[in-house]
């Protein structure tokens, strides 16, 4: 009965701090808003992922045998809320650090993994993966759920300080308006990208 916790870390880091929706969101965010600014947002990011993780734990996973409809209907509305994302990404101009009244906020950011397919395929597969069979539901879940949150209190922040750092360098230059299309392009691949092949969280 355990989780494999030293193994499963190291996965979590390498989904967690790679290139998909969510570190897309919070370094845009970043880039337009600042991290200060962002900080709710990346709070809402961080605890949406729990309400992921605690439903799959204790066997929302079942409801695919009896409901595959279900899954495949959320995962094309998560494709479609990222790619509203990235239209908007599109469309920002980076100011750092002005117009903190519109910036995301911790309701917005706590939807990002809820409406994340990638999220939900790694959450899927460290359940999956990592965890004995005969583990208890709620010891497998409570250690999936403080090695994600552990990850992402850690990496997340560190997107969005990126987002800030490149908006300080591009903001108001020509490269501006290349930068955000490329941003909100990189979003609707890796949607893309899990939909048809698979990838990180």
């Amino acid at each position: 009965m355990s989780v494999a916790v030293g193994s499963f870390l190291l996965f979590a880091a390498s989904q967690v701090g790679t290139p998909g929706p969510a570190n897309m969101a919070l370094l845009t965010t970043g880039a337009r808003y600042g991290l200060r600014a962002a900080l709710p947002f990346v709070a809402g990011v961080v605890l949406g992922k729990q309400l992921i993780i605690w439903p799959v734990g204790f066997g929302l996973m079942q409801l695919s045998d009896t409901a595959p409809w279900l899954f495949e209907t959320l995962k094309w509305v998560s494709a479609a809320y990222i790619c509203w994302l990235a239209w908007r990404v599109a469309n920002l101009r980076l100011t750092p650090g002005e117009d903190t009244a519109s910036v995301p906020g911790f309701w917005a950011g706590l939807m990002v993994h809820p409406l994340n397919p990638k999220a939900w395929a790694m959450i899927t597969t460290g359940f999956t993966a990592f965890v004995t069979p005969d583990t208890p539901a709620l010891q497998a879940t409570a250690t999936i759920a403080i090695c994600l949150a552990a990850c992402q209190m850690v990496l997340h922040p560190i997107w969005t300080w990126g987002g800030e750092k490149i908006a300080g360098q591009l903001a108001g230059t020509p490269a501006e308006k290349y930068l955000m299309g490329t941003l909100a392009a990189l979003t609707v691949a890796s949607v893309f990208f899990v939909l048809f092949g698979g990838g990180r969280a």
